[in-house]
């Protein structure tokens, strides 16, 4: 097995550009998707807030 820390110094290689282009267009991809998860899913800790608020409202009522 070889030792992968005595790379780290070494001056970075150039990559292909379409592998580049990949890696670039997965990221844009996987952020598109975190976008839309956030955009679709509820934010908990404003669900609790409400609830509360509400049941604080029908309470004083």
């Amino acid at each position: 097995m070889d030792n992968p820390f005595k790379y780290v110094n070494t001056p970075l290689k150039e990559v292909p550009q379409e592998l580049k282009s990949k890696v670039m267009s997965d990221i844009a991809m996987a952020k598109l998707l975190m976008e839309l998860a956030a955009l679709f899913s509820y934010n908990i800790g404003d669900v609790i807030e409400s609830v509360m608020k509400q049941r604080d409202a029908k309470t004083k009522n």
